[in-house]
């Protein structure tokens, strides 16, 4: 066995005697103090051992570990356990996603700062994840709201905006009127609302901070097809987001102004469908458009006027929401149909944005859905421009046509398929000079302003003269005051604080303003995990040689939720930074494990929706709601105090211990799936691991050799049946930790083995082979059942820890079979079964059969009038 810096003899289970039986809590408070005393987890940094990076998703440190997060964190800690095991040098940190809207809300409710609310928080939850034995190097903790890591937020911030990706604007922005802050478009649920507070979401005009993402959009698009480590599902999430659209800009001739006069102006719309042109009807700007108070007429203006407030009120989401209604008035101008002459109406329209494309469209009633709609509600003119079987029918009934079909009404474009139209009228109109091919995006540049106090400052100064100076690098970090008065509504907290928002311009030295809007928290986890590989540097917010020791992660575990948001930005800073000089890799996350929730059973009501605490229930079995008599719904839901199903891991350690929970948890379902929490289970992960205590109490093993077995050994068939048993679960268990993760069925072949270890007498099994069995499902549960693992092996005389063992080797030979059952039938029926060599073939097996005893019982000493062989099956025996 390898030496290992961890001594065996200095292991808390040498003190005294051996406990007798399985007691978790104190066996495991016993290793995870031994394990912080010798630096275990410690990252071993000048290995020239392959690096191996494993990542959770940090937390939000609300204070409290749900099971949500300690799913999250064993899978990741398996993984890490394994590669360290398997020869690589393993980096395993974790951090704290500490800025953001909880923690103000908290302090505001509580009326404490929330500084200190949130480093209480996170000692709180330290001390939790400490409990699970996460192999974690704590001493590379981050947390996000320390100066010593927004230092270097706002110092790469300054990269970017140096770089052009930083950007002010003035913009409509989307406005939680409860949370009092501006809200990425992302961050807007499809209903309207905030993805935190749950308010509608307002339209307001605000001078913003952005960054450029949209220069990258095709680049994160492209690279998903880099990413064969991603869930398809994500990878697909993230190309819809990005949205990729091929068509072509159109540009309409304003045919008057609003005294009636020619005009020069024009208006440029973006079509997928060129192909279209000839049916539009017409024209539609945002109401939001910078063309629009200067193309009304006065007959129109109180109209548009009355129609744009309504606007206002609306979010993005609920204005191109497919189920609600599509209106709008007309301006009183026109413009001309570049591809017909024909005089077309301008309107404005709740269903069109001025953030997206142009923000203008052209109507064409007869080939687009949305179109069709407000054609019909408003008396619009509807042309078919596009032919197929069905679409007069369609068109007629007001669904719009929009399939592929022949050209009609187009003039000189008629009878021309209509996906060779779309290039044709493109490459007619770029001639011509109203047209040119263009690519559009879904994606919207990333609105990082934030009007609220916890968060990072934008280390950003404005100056009457200057205008928007960089705050130099040698004074960050630009640090919140502390005492800020969190109770006022609108407008940024950090407005108040004369003292810190009042400096000399660091251009020219004249009175000048902090920014006091604060960055979105998406950016302080938009580069974390590059912090880790590099975490004491006091001079860079990283090196490039730590990156490229470390990155990128090998393997990234977290929720599905952060499919867009996170994983998104991560991947844009990751491309920006690289363009800055500052890395070399230009994808942050090479594998990507998107782990299902954890689901506890709830009583909803199904007439109030209301739900119903278990302690309410007096008949789980038919259960009724306590104040109305009436049948409630049995349902699995995400964990929530709100529909009483939470369960506190802390109850479950402190019961059954930290391996048990991990065991269950992994056990319960595959990790990218759900998982619906029964406490039998749990009773059933403890009585597994109170079997392994028994069967390694009854051992007097010595663990003191890794040698393959002598192939000259004599073994029974005993022996053999167990070597082929722990290498059947090496071969399965190494299989099912490669690649796609399936942690539930490694552990089910743990039970195999153990199983058929405990099914032999193991007394009567040579010792070698006990030793070998034993030592390889110690060090195969070990990532699983850490500090149960250590026990054993500190027990049965392993020197170090098991931690530091070599993942075991599979042995081919030990799974060849020299004999196999056969089962013998007579007339269909099973009559017996026989021992046979392995490779025997059809007529060995034919004839060892008829020579058998079984044969010769039921069948009477007559030969068979067929015999139906199965090789290494079975032999059916018809009299």
């Amino acid at each position: 066995m390898c030496a290992c810096s961890v001594n065996a003899a200095s292991s808390p289970s040498d003190n005294g005697a051996q406990p007798s039986r399985y007691e978790p809590t104190a066996l495991e408070g016993r290793w995870q103090s031994h394990w912080r005393s010798v630096g275990l987890d410690a990252t071993d940094e000048n290995s020239s051992k392959p690096a191996f990076y494993a990542l959770s998703m940090f937390p939000y440190p609300s204070g409290s570990l749900h099971m949500g997060h300690v799913r999250n964190y064993v899978i990741t800690d398996v993984i890490a356990r394994v590669q360290r095991m398997r020869g690589h040098a393993v980096l395993h940190p974790m951090g704290w996603d500490a800025f953001g809207l909880p923690a103000e809300n908290a302090a505001i409710e509580r009326n404490v700062d929330p500084g200190d609310w949130t480093d209480h928080n996170i000692s709180q939850m330290r001390a939790q994840l400490d409990k699970l034995g996460l192999s974690i190097d704590w001493d590379r903790e981050q947390a996000t709201c320390h100066g010593d890591y927004y230092r270097w937020t706002q110092w790469l911030f300054l990269e970017l905006f140096d770089g052009g990706l930083a950007y002010r604007k003035n913009a409509t922005v989307n406005w939680d009127p409860i949370d009092q802050t501006v809200l990425a478009n992302e961050q807007v649920d499809a209903d309207g609302r905030s993805w935190r507070s749950g308010a509608l979401v307002e339209q307001r005009q605000l001078n913003q901070w952005f960054l450029r993402i949209t220069d990258y959009a095709q680049a994160l698009l492209d690279d998903l097809d880099k990413l064969q480590g991603w869930p398809e599902r994500v990878r697909t999430m993230q190309a819809n987001w990005i949205g990729r659209s091929e068509g072509a800009e159109i540009t309409f001739q304003v045919k008057e102004s609003t005294d009636q006069t020619t005009t020069d102006q024009r208006i440029t719309v973006f079509t997928t469908r060129p192909d279209t042109l000839a049916g539009a009807s017409y024209v539609v700007l945002a109401p939001e458009h910078a063309l629009v108070d200067g193309l009304t007429t006065s007959e129109q203006a109180d109209a548009v006027r009355l129609f744009r407030q309504e606007v206002g009120r609306l979010s993005a989401i609920e204005r191109t929401s497919d189920d609600r209604p599509k209106r709008g008035v007309p301006i009183g101008t026109h413009v001309t149909n570049p591809l017909n002459g024909e005089t077309l109406p301008i309107w404005i329209a709740d269903y069109v944005l001025a953030e997206y494309g142009t923000g203008a469209v052209m109507g064409v009633p007869a080939h687009d859905q949305r179109d069709i709609q407000f054609a019909r509600t408003n008396a619009l003119p509807i042309q078919q421009v596009i032919d197929g079987d069905g679409a007069r029918e369609a068109i007629a009934n007001g669904n719009a046509w929009t399939e592929a079909g022949t050209l009609v009404n187009s003039g000189s474009f008629d009878g021309t398929p209509s996906t060779e139209a779309k290039a044709s009228i493109t490459e007619h109109g770029e001639s011509a000079g109203w047209a040119r091919s263009k690519v559009t995006y879904r994606l919207r540049d990333w609105l990082i302003s934030r009007q609220r106090y916890w968060g990072c400052p934008i280390p950003i100064v404005h100056c009457p003269d200057c205008g928007a100076v960089a705050v130099p690098r040698d004074q960050l970090p630009v640090e919140l005051p502390r005492g800020i008065d969190l109770s006022g509504k609108g407008g940024s907290p950090l407005g108040q604080k004369s003292d810190w928002v009042n400096v000399p311009c660091p251009n020219c030295g004249k009175p000048a303003k902090r920014e006091t809007d604060t960055m979105d928290t998406f950016m302080c986890s938009s580069w974390y995990y590059l912090r880790f590989a590099d975490p004491h540097n006091n001079a860079l917010p990283f090196s490039k040689e730590a990156i490229n020791r470390w990155l990128p992660v090998k393997q990234y575990v977290g929720g599905i939720e952060h499919a867009i948001l996170h994983l998104l930005y991560a991947r844009f800073f990751t491309k920006a930074l690289k363009d800055r000089g500052l890395i070399d890799v230009d994808e942050p996350f090479e594998q990507l494990l998107t782990q299902g929730m954890v689901q506890g059973v709830t009583y909803r009501n199904p007439e109030t929706g209301k739900y119903v605490a278990p302690v309410d229930v007096s008949d789980p079995e038919n259960p009724r709601d306590p104040s109305t008599g009436a049948p409630l719904d049995v349902l699995f839901e995400k964990m929530s105090k709100s529909k009483y199903n939470g369960v506190d891991p802390a109850a479950v350690i402190d019961r059954y211990g930290a391996d048990t929970a991990r065991m269950f948890i992994l056990f319960k379902a595959p990790p990218e799936k759900d998982l619906e929490w029964d406490d039998a289970d749990v009773e059933g992960q403890f009585r597994f691991l109170q079997r392994l205590w028994r069967l390694v109490d009854a051992a007097s093993v010595k663990l003191n050799t890794m040698d393959p077995i002598d192939r000259g050994v004599n073994l029974s068939d005993a022996d053999g049946g167990v070597r082929r048993a722990l290498h059947l679960a090496i071969e399965a268990i190494s299989e099912d930790l490669n690649g796609e993760i399936q942690l539930n069925t490694a552990i089910s072949e743990l039970m195999k083995l153990s199983n058929a270890i405990n099914a032999a007498d193991i007394h009567a099994l040579h010792p070698a082979v006990l030793q070998e069995a034993l030592s390889g499902l110690i060090r195969l549960l070990a990532p699983f059942a850490p500090h149960l693992a250590e026990e054993f092996w500190s027990r049965l005389g392993g020197t170090g820890s098991v931690h530091q063992q070599p993942w075991p080797e599979l042995d081919p030979t030990a799974l060849v079979l020299d004999s196999v059952e056969l089962v013998i039938q007579v007339k269909g029926k099973v009559r017996g079964k026989l021992q046979v060599p392995a490779n025997a073939d059809k007529t060995e097996l034919e004839q060892l059969a008829l020579a058998s005893d079984v044969a010769k019982k039921w069948l009477n000493g007559a030969a068979p009038k067929r015999v139906i062989v199965v090789p290494g099956k079975l032999v059916n025996l018809v009299p």
